[in-house]
């Protein structure tokens, strides 16, 4: 027979037995839905942690104090460590070709005051370049400058979270708020940039002059950290390499371990990426068992197809159908069933993740490239398992099929 009258056959056999279609489609369309849904909130939420990881900035590195340990998914510092100097970034810029910009950070935890308001957020003492190298943004206002960072002007810019908990919806731009005791004019708003890798808000935070916090607020002259940007994205690592070496040996340790530690974008980058395709594999491939459950419910629809239908089978044996013929036919209808259920799980499946995204705030990735490819896996598994049924009903002898029943 040919495959257009397989094909025409088998639509008209399974719309006869409506309840049996049913049945076997609703395993397959359980099991992708549950596949697709489990792969968009996993694809998500590794974008959801790589778009945090890009907003601290571009090809960036971040040169920090001391040797630092994760607890928590937060650095840790044991002990204060002084050997970090703002005359390391300007070597850093100077003298490393693959580095593009550095600018040197002073971090303090500090309470801001502004008439009876009063927060406390970070204070970071920072180059003008430092606001580049960052990713920082203007909302409103304008950036301090060179000039202001060299005369330790008392100027400052708010992050959005310590501006609406000092002002609330107001203007902050030219009124004066208090670091400590000393008086700042707020010159700028910084545009909103969300939580960072390890869940702090990067929007608390107020920006100096970097001369201005080491001379006015914190009477210090090291600094807690450099943020590097690298020349492109490519010269990451090859950056990484040359900051290394030329601060192990402006500090002159020799044999010492370096007192500073460095920490890549890119490998940052790549590390989470990597987790968060392990993560959806795995739930992924939890999910694809239930397809293998559908698999079986066709298994058994099939079976119990081969048994009502061995009268037909023997009749059209009888009239020259060949073995492969009625092969071909059960083998059809088991991928076309499993093909049915795959197309409606895609559809329940993405409905289900565009809700949960609009109704649930979970943040989810329809990857269309899996999902295509999940939906040639449940017609594989559905021609998989209805090769049973098809080679026993090939197998039927048309005298005693016809005796049948």
């Amino acid at each position: 027979m040919k495959l257009g009258r397989n094909l025409v056959l088998s639509c008209e056999i399974m719309a006869a037995h409506k309840l049996r279609t049913l049945l076997a489609v609703s395993g397959v369309t359980v099991g992708m839905a549950a596949v697709i849904l489990a792969v968009s909130a996993g694809s998500g939420a590794q974008e959801r942690v790589l778009a945090r990881i890009r907003t601290l900035g571009t090809n960036m590195i971040i040169v920090t104090a001391g040797q630092t340990q994760l607890i928590a998914g937060r650095q840790r510092q044991a002990s204060i460590v002084k050997t970090l100097l703002p005359s390391d970034a300007d070597a850093i810029a100077k003298e490393c070709p693959s580095v593009a910009l550095a600018s040197p950070v002073a971090i303090r935890k500090m309470k801001v005051l502004w008439e009876s308001e009063s927060t406390t957020t970070n204070v970071l003492g920072l180059a003008p370049e430092g606001l580049r190298v960052r990713g920082f943004e203007l909302a409103r206002g304008r950036p301090f400058d060179d000039e202001e960072g060299r005369a330790a002007r008392r100027v400052a810019v708010l992050g959005r979270t310590a501006a609406r908990n000092l002002f609330g919806n107001a203007d902050p731009v030219g009124l004066q708020v208090r670091l400590g005791k000393v008086p700042f004019e707020v010159i700028g708003v910084l545009a909103a940039k969300g939580m960072d890798p390890s869940g702090a808000d990067q929007d608390d935070v107020v920006l100096v002059p970097l001369q201005t916090a080491l001379r006015r607020l914190l009477n210090v002259t090291y600094v807690q950290a450099v943020f590097v940007q690298a020349a492109d994205a490519a010269a990451t690592a090859q950056a990484e390499r040359e900051i290394s070496e030329l601060l192990h040996e402006r500090h002159r340790l020799g044999e010492k371990n370096d007192d500073f530690t460095l920490q890549n974008q890119t490998a940052m980058l790549e590390t989470q990426r990597e987790a968060g395709r392990l993560l959806t594999r795995l739930v992924g491939g939890a999910a694809a068992l239930s397809l293998g459950v559908g698999g079986v419910g066709i298994l058994a629809v099939m079976l119990i197809s081969v048994r009502q239908r061995t009268h037909e089978i023997g009749l059209r044996r009888a009239l020259g159908a060949r073995r492969r013929d009625i092969r071909t036919q059960f083998l059809l209808e088991s991928g076309m069933l499993a093909g049915a259920g795959g197309l409606a799980g895609i559809l329940l499946g993405a409905g289900a993740a565009t809700a949960a995204s609009a109704v649930g705030g979970w943040e989810t990735l329809i990857p269309w490239p899996a999902v295509a490819a999940g939906l040639v896996f449940s017609v594989v598994i559905g021609v998989a398992f209805g090769l049973y049924p098809a080679i026993r009903a090939a197998r039927l002898e048309p005298i005693q099929a016809l005796r049948a029943e």
